[in-house]
């Protein structure tokens, strides 16, 4: 793909961002100019990728956060625009998809899937906001899900009210931030081809890739591009939207019509 958008200069934090859909929104923003704060639980992760994108040429910093503490998340806000000068974007990206069946569900897992994917969005926007406010153009982009918001899948209750539960907060923080000039949008990623597919088989592989109309899996660059789009500045009229990226999963009535 060969969209280009001019983020030089601008400062970009992506939560979730040493792998997965989160790493090919980092690498896609570094290639566009952006410094690109890489913020993962792991650091080890973050700052090898940050190495890698240096090592061809582009700018990252590896950062340690925790998205189920706001201090932790407060912290490497104040960190990064202390040491930057600037957010101008913010990718709330991090989160988790444990399985379980809602009969076998405690109350304490659905409590940290709803922590990391629902509250863990919460606090990185909280703690960007002070920032993003007096960005030339402040941008949020939220990672959801089409499951919750459009689609269901069994072992995943607390995964889908999480995503939807994104949804319902982005709508109003776009309301409430439109006039510091912050647009806050989500993308809705279906079957994408991640590291965290590796341990499912290739049976389930098969199973997803059968169940999208062009055939595969798509790429974390695909969900990086629509992301890139909305943090533009040409972008600057769309707020409170979610774009679905599935390659045409959620659209047939009948399985078996394509």
């Amino acid at each position: 793909m060969d969209l280009k958008v001019d983020l030089s200069g601008k400062v970009v934090i992506v939560t979730g961002g040493s792998k997965g859909i989160g790493k090919g929104i980092a690498t896609v923003f570094a290639k566009q100019g952006a410094h690109v704060v890489i913020a993962a639980r792991g650091l080890e992760h973050a700052t090898k990728l940050a190495t890698e994108l240096q090592m061809l040429g582009y700018s990252a910093s590896g950062a340690a956060v925790d998205v189920e503490s706001y201090e932790s998340v407060k912290n490497m806000a104040q960190e990064v625009a202390s040491k930057y000068g600037a957010i101008d974007i913010l990718c709330s990206n991090a989160g988790i998809f444990p399985s379980v069946k809602l009969e076998d569900m405690s109350t304490d897992q659905w409590d940290h899937v709803l922590n990391v994917n629902a509250r863990g969005t919460m606090f990185a926007v909280k703690a960007c906001v002070p920032y993003l406010k007096n960005a030339d153009y402040g941008r949020v982009i939220i990672t959801s899900s089409i499951t919750g918001p459009v689609t269901g899948y069994a072992g995943w209750t607390h995964y889908a009210a999480s995503k939807a539960a994104q949804l319902g907060f982005m709508r109003t923080a776009a309301l409430e931030l439109a006039h510091y000039n912050i647009t806050v949008n989500a993308v809705l990623p279906g079957n994408i081809a991640t590291e965290g597919l590796d341990g499912l088989g290739e049976e389930y592989l098969q199973k997803m890739a059968k169940a999208i109309p062009f055939g595969g899996l798509g790429s974390v660059e695909d969900i990086a591009y629509a992301a890139l789009f909305l943090s533009s500045k040409e972008a600057g009229f769309i707020t409170g939207q979610s774009i679905i990226i599935d390659g045409g999963q959620t659209l047939p009535e009948d399985a078996e019509a394509f």
